[in-house]
């Protein structure tokens, strides 16, 4: 693969955005929050000699607690910062390199520069795709949530699915 550095910036980038929807998917505290973090991060101890090790560090003691729920607060509060700085770096790749032509035919007759035509483009859509994320937390707060995720987070007391 030619663009080595392009596509393994993009995996990082596909990874941590799974890792920050987890994280904030945990810090409601309902009763699947609870049941999520403790089912994936128990998939982290297949992990051979260290997994055990990394989850109890990520609960923050031997079981699902309000620490596991602080460090998961602050993940969630960090990463995005870290998928910025990824994203810029994926982009400087993708402006060296340029992006993948699948019909392998040489196509410099119809470039546009990356900037000012696509970044503005890429703005605006950043800017309408954030207004409509704002509009739907803001006016429906609840129409997208688990209805499981609103009952108190209970150890004792696995959900029924």
């Amino acid at each position: 693969y030619l663009y080595k550095e392009t596509w393994n910036v993009g995996v990082i980038l596909f990874a941590l955005t799974a890792a920050t929807a987890f994280v904030g998917y945990v810090l409601p505290w309902g009763q699947m929050s609870f049941w999520g973090a403790t089912v994936i991060t128990n998939l982290i101890s297949a992990v051979p000699y260290v997994g055990d090790d990394i989850v109890v560090w990520l609960w923050g003691g031997f079981s699902v607690s309000n620490a596991t729920l602080t460090r998961f607060f602050t993940f969630h509060f960090i990463l995005p910062f870290i998928l910025a700085a990824m994203t810029m770096i994926h982009i400087m790749f993708l402006h060296q390199t340029g992006s993948s032509n699948p019909l392998g035919i040489n196509s410099n007759l119809d470039k546009i520069q990356f900037h000012p035509y696509f970044s503005f483009k890429d703005i605006f859509g950043f800017v309408i795709l954030l207004g409509v994320l704002f509009m739907i937390s803001l006016l429906t707060p609840n129409a997208l949530g688990e209805p499981d995720n609103f009952i108190y987070a209970n150890p004792l007391s696995t959900p029924p699915h």
